[in-house]
């Protein structure tokens, strides 16, 4: 018998798949070398675990929510539910444009390392090949939620293969760990806060299994599970990774440490290996983005928000006219200048959507909505903490791009309630 891909639900691996991809991303391939300039030797394994804990509440909060919301849009399903429809709106407006423009300066990224592979050296036919490899993810994307799960579950597993690998050869190896070469001038009370703030943008990315929970019915538990087991699944890997790292020398000052630590550990096998996964984990950091950023504007497609017609899903649970927009505009903005910028608004909303998170979740359990108890209000708080240390390193010109983005979806909010 044919397989059913219209139907709705995820599995519990495929939730997992997704926490995984959109946390090791291209991040953890440089993270031991800034790591280790500020917090040189074993103690920098330490900061993986201490900054884990700090977002250990979030996840909890995400979980919490997640599993008792069965509907697409994450933080702006609890804004609505918590705060009324404008606040929902906005805090949606501000995940689908953050999410938009990195999807986009992911995309070029990606294209800018791979195109010379398919022999595209030349500036313009790289960014043509950019919105070429935008498409076709969206093709791939539009075939359904399951073959796209299929997809993303893949690529995972591809990427997580070689630093596995390094990792069990690290633990079989002699190589011993090479003298820290500590920074004197460095200041160790700031340098801590620092290196976790390196390693928070590393973790980010468990939030993304709430995103299609609404394709997720009666599935609440593997939610809220590959939530958590996502983050710490993946702390358990980065701390691992960061050990290996330790047997280069020079560590700080490496411009590929975790494909420096393969050769070292392993040889150029392994070496090569690890360094086709940072491609690979970029390619599946893309996929899941163009799997999942649609939700956050189809979320938005309500009589009340962008119009009913956004929000529309094809018997294959994608959001076909959401996913066509997303991908019209990351093809323009692939083919447009200075792409690096488009990463400004991705930390101040992350900050915006965890805190705002953490305040439904304290509502709601007051009002003890959808079995939330007075239990989870701890939550709220102790969330505050990574959402601090983060705020903490955002630029003005990041606060200011924020400001402008909620003005302007403040402007279209007034607009669509004038017209409807």
């Amino acid at each position: 018998m044919a397989r059913d891909l219209s139907a709705p639900t995820l599995s519990f691996w495929s939730l997992l798949a997704l926490g995984v991809n959109g946390i090791v991303g291209v991040g953890i391939f440089f993270a031991p070398r800034d790591v280790a300039r500020l917090v040189p030797g074993p103690a920098g394994l330490w900061v993986y675990a201490l900054t884990a804990l700090l977002l250990l509440p979030i996840a909890a909060v995400y979980a919490a929510l997640g599993s008792r919301f069965a509907e697409d849009g994450g933080p702006f399903v609890w804004a609505k539910a918590a705060f009324g429809s404008g606040a929902g709106f906005l805090v949606g407006w501000i995940a689908s444009v953050s999410a938009v423009l990195s999807t986009s300066a992911v995309v070029s990224g990606l294209a800018t390392h791979a195109a010379p592979l398919f022999g595209v050296t030349a500036p313009l036919m790289r960014s043509v090949f950019g919105a070429g490899l935008a498409l076709v993810l969206a093709v791939v994307a539009a075939s359904g939620l399951r073959p796209s799960a299929w997809v993303w579950s893949g690529l995972t597993l591809l990427k997580l293969a070689p630093l596995v690998a390094l990792v069990l050869v690290f633990l079989l190896s002699s190589v011993p760990a090479a003298a820290p070469a500590p920074d004197a001038a460095l200041d160790p009370a700031s340098a801590l806060p620092r290196a976790m703030l390196i390693v928070v943008f590393a973790l980010q990315g468990f939030e993304i299994v709430v995103v299609p929970a609404g394709n997720s019915p009666g599935t609440g538990r593997a939610v809220a599970a590959a939530t958590l087991l996502s983050l710490v699944f993946v702390t358990a890997l980065y701390v691992a990774l960061h050990a290996a790292c330790l047997a280069v020398p020079a560590l700080g000052e490496q411009g590929a440490p975790l494909v420096a630590a393969a050769a070292a550990h392993g040889g150029g096998t392994l070496q090569a290996a690890v360094g086709v996964a940072t491609n690979i984990s970029a390619l599946g950091i893309a996929f899941g983005m163009f799997a999942m950023t649609p939700r956050y504007l189809a979320a938005l497609g309500t009589s009340q928000g962008l119009g009913d017609w956004l929000g529309w899903q094809s018997p294959k649970r994608v959001p076909t006219r959401a996913l066509w927009l997303t991908t019209a505009v990351v093809m323009l903005l692939v083919l447009g200048p200075d792409l690096e910028q488009l990463f400004v608004l991705s930390s101040v909303a992350v900050v915006l959507q965890y805190t705002v998170s953490a305040a439904a979740l304290v509502l709601l359990a007051m009002k003890r909505v959808r079995g939330l108890t007075r239990g989870h209000l701890l939550l709220g708080p102790c969330a505050l903490l990574p959402v601090a240390l983060v705020a903490s390193a955002a630029s003005r010109v990041e606060l200011l791009a924020t400001g402008g983005a909620v003005v302007l979806g403040a402007a279209i909010w007034q607009i669509r309630r004038h017209f409807a």
